[in-house]
């Protein structure tokens, strides 16, 4: 299994997963001819993707939904405007192709906002971004994944020195928002095992981080706790290039 983070940030969300006989799309908030341009990579079209797992209602990643068939859209209730024929529930699993696929709740100001486990090839990947809190209450779900792809968006005292209104600093913040470098490291700290071979940092904020910021942020996290990062590929997803992780072998 591996994975593509076409664009990961306020600008627009999507990441491709490929298994060995499957084709996902974790959100759909970018122009559809930035997802067509890395399916081409893989010499696949938009029709070859096989589902499309949405994680909240926010335009950001839902609002290049209508270039998927509505039959290939799957949400929690109340996620995707309108009508859904395939709606799912957290800790329901359900099976696409090859990947078996796992809904768990987030917390973020949006209707049922949610990240995904995916599971194929004997491997688990994690997908947990938007949340301003970490629910241990899901790491038995999700621990010791091969694969965590984490929110870590803002620094807070970058975050606070921006000209950005108090309010929409306040919701950042809190626990309806997004997770800062350190809550970041410590909810990754929760879940990765000694299978975790990979942590992407995703959805970093442009004006209030930077990837050298939440990295370092991380090692000294990790190091507080007494945990090696050296043994781990720890990357920092752009915002608008993509990024390739995973099991590939171009």
């Amino acid at each position: 299994m591996f994975f593509d983070i076409v664009g990961s940030g306020s600008k627009g969300n999507a990441t491709l997963v490929f298994s060995s006989k499957t084709t996902l799309l974790i959100d759909m908030g970018l122009p559809l001819g930035r997802v067509e341009s890395e399916l081409h990579r893989f010499n696949k079209v938009i029709k070859d993707v096989d589902a499309l797992l949405v994680t909240h209602n926010h335009a950001d990643h839902y609002r290049g939904l209508k270039a998927i068939s509505p039959k290939k859209i799957y949400a929690l209730e109340g996620t995707v405007p309108g009508s859904l024929s395939n709606v799912i529930d957290v800790f329901e699993p359900f099976i696409i192709g090859d990947i078996k696929i796992t809904a768990f709740p987030t917390s973020h100001d949006a209707t049922n906002p949610c990240g995904y486990m995916l599971e194929a090839d004997n491997e688990k990947l994690v997908y947990m971004t938007d949340t301003g809190c970490y629910y241990s209450s899901n790491t038995s779900l999700l621990e010791n994944p091969d694969y965590l792809i984490i929110e870590s968006n803002h620094d807070i005292q970058m975050l606070l020195h921006t000209h950005r209104p108090m309010e929409l600093i306040h919701r950042i913040m809190s626990d309806v928002g997004h997770l800062c470098n350190e809550d970041s490291a410590f909810a990754a700290l929760e879940i990765i095992g000694d299978k975790t071979k990979e942590i992407v940092l995703a959805h970093i904020s442009e004006e209030a981080n930077t990837p050298e910021t939440a990295l370092e942020a991380y090692e000294k996290i990790f190091r507080y706790k007494g945990v090696d990062i050296n043994r781990y590929k720890v990357r920092c997803a752009p915002q608008w290039k993509n990024m390739i992780g995973g099991d590939y072998d171009n």
